[in-house]
């Protein structure tokens, strides 16, 4: 649990009362009732977990046209090659090490899909577009500090504002690296048949919500690259800690607003809603082909250990780190549930437990550097990808 977060759930907790024109306002959420209908500017280009499984069915298996289409130019014959997808988790500052992981990867496969939450959904769209990139992500990761990513508020500021910091700087960063030029890269992709998804929050819903960057990027609406960088904030938008990304929608021609947080809020890892079965899609349109499964839990297995104070905020944030750090093993889980039903072949790397090294702030480049040559190292020398995650695998 950071200090940020700490000082987020102080603030969540303390008895204030406050003035209501004190607190930031916002347009009306979306009604309950209209929810599945809403649209943000760019349509069709997102599903929510709990339902538009025939959507994003729909979306894959156009994907797979496409990829053969684009093969068929490039004069392959006979069977649809091998897949590959990668998921990568959220984990702030511990994204060094799957960054380093990525840049180390020998051999490393053009992804079908690519998927990201938080900290992973802003290396998604680099890990998406290839070795070509793992310099930003070097840079990214092993030279950014507390100051590049949020700005602190006063105490009062932010107990009457929406969060404990600003994230001006992160979206000074995403706004630098994420141009016309690069969504043009992410767009052609989508054309070849291959597909970039992040997920973030929807906070008024309670709800997943995985957007397709691809279609998103190749949409050509001239409000496509400002919701991209939207969607990349708000997927790393901590509750509490950071602002919430208030994304505009429509629906019935009526203007309403969602409030987008941190995709970690209902997973930390996902390849793709769970309601889609890939296998039995992919096979009833002549599409059967092996595929593998590589997700990056940028976290160690074990969560760390701590004398607790018997004071309620000391209770109250570590119970909420147990919480956090229990939902990202059980989303292992389920992710390996899913790859046996689909036929996946299942690949897990998590940080492992020798890494000692202690953070000194939120984001403290000295452990990033350690940490992304960790993963370096390790790639280069054959990573030991976990074939289960935690709790599963043979009787010793």
């Amino acid at each position: 649990m950071t200090s940020v977060m700490r000082t987020a759930l102080a603030a969540i907790a303390l008895p204030l009362v406050l003035v209501a024109c004190t607190t930031p306002q916002r347009i009306a959420a979306v009604p309950s009732t209209q929810t599945s209908a809403a649209q943000p500017m760019v349509d069709n280009i997102r599903y929510v977990e709990s339902r538009n499984a025939d959507e994003f069915t729909r979306e894959y298996l156009a994907s797979m046209f496409k990829e053969r289409s684009y093969l068929v130019r490039l004069g392959h014959t006979g069977p649809m090659p091998p897949a590959a997808f990668l998921a990568i988790s959220g984990g702030g500052e511990n994204g060094a090490f799957g960054a380093g992981l990525l840049a180390g990867w020998a051999g490393r496969p053009e992804f079908k899909t690519v998927t990201g939450v938080s900290t992973g959904a802003l290396t998604a769209p680099f890990a998406f577009l290839g070795p070509k990139y793992d310099g930003v992500l070097r840079e990214v990761y092993t030279n950014t500090t507390d100051a590049g990513i949020y700005k602190k508020r006063s105490m009062i500021s932010g107990i009457l504002g929406d969060a404990m910091a600003t994230t001006q700087p992160l979206q000074k960063l995403v706004e630098r690296l994420i141009t016309p030029a690069f969504l043009a890269e992410i767009a052609a992709e989508y054309e070849k048949g291959r597909l970039l998804l992040v997920g973030t929050t929807d906070l008024d819903a309670r709800d997943a919500v995985v957007w397709n960057m691809t279609a998103l990027a190749a949409s050509n609406d001239p409000d496509a690259l400002t919701l991209f960088r939207q969607v990349l904030v708000a997927s790393a938008a901590i509750p509490g800690a950071f602002p919430p990304m208030m994304i505009d929608v429509t629906v019935e021609g009526k203007h309403y607003q969602e409030m987008h947080v941190d995709g970690g809020a209902t997973a930390q890892v996902f390849i793709y809603p769970p309601n889609f079965h890939l296998h039995d899609v992919a096979k009833a349109e002549g599409f059967d082909r092996p595929e593998a499964l590589y997700i990056i839990r940028n976290a160690q297995l074990d969560a760390d250990w701590g004398d607790v104070d018997r004071k309620t905020m000391s209770i109250a944030t570590n119970a909420i780190t147990s919480i956090i750090h229990a939902q990202g093993n059980g989303d292992l889980q389920r992710m390996y549930l899913t790859a046996q039903r689909d036929m996946l072949d299942y690949n897990l790397a998590l940080i492992p437990a020798d890494f000692k090294a202690v953070s000194k702030s939120e984001f403290d480049p000295v452990y990033m550097r350690l940490l992304y040559d960790r993963g370096l190292q390790m790639a280069r020398n054959g990573f030991p990808w976990l074939k289960y995650p935690p709790g599963y695998g043979p009787a010793k």
